[in-house]
């Protein structure tokens, strides 16, 4: 069984777990699956707003889509994440990814 469908077999079981679904969305990116992507990042941010980093790469994948405006908002949702997380390094991360996106 391939990665993908073992990240699928942990969310049936459990839909809850944002690891497995943060897994699941990477390996998404990995596969140049970009919608399959932001739709996971989205679902997890949706179940655990405080994860900051499912901002930072859903906005990358936005990037990647040419959907800027999209990942401009992300990205700032994202600061609010780290924020409210009290997460220095990601909230370092995800302000020069939108620094870099102007």
């Amino acid at each position: 069984m391939d990665r993908l469908e073992a990240l699928k077999n942990l969310l049936a079981q459990d839909p809850a777990n944002s690891f497995a679904r943060y897994g699941l969305a990477m390996e998404y990116v990995k596969a140049g699956a970009l919608e399959e992507a932001v739709a996971e990042f989205r679902r997890l941010a949706g179940q655990d707003r405080d994860y900051a980093y499912a901002y930072f790469h859903c906005g990358q994948a936005l990037e990647k889509l040419g959907r800027l405006e999209e990942a401009r908002e992300t990205y700032q949702q994202g600061l609010e994440a780290a924020a409210r997380r009290g997460d220095a390094h990601a909230r370092g991360e995800i302000q020069a990814a939108l620094d870099l996106l102007g």
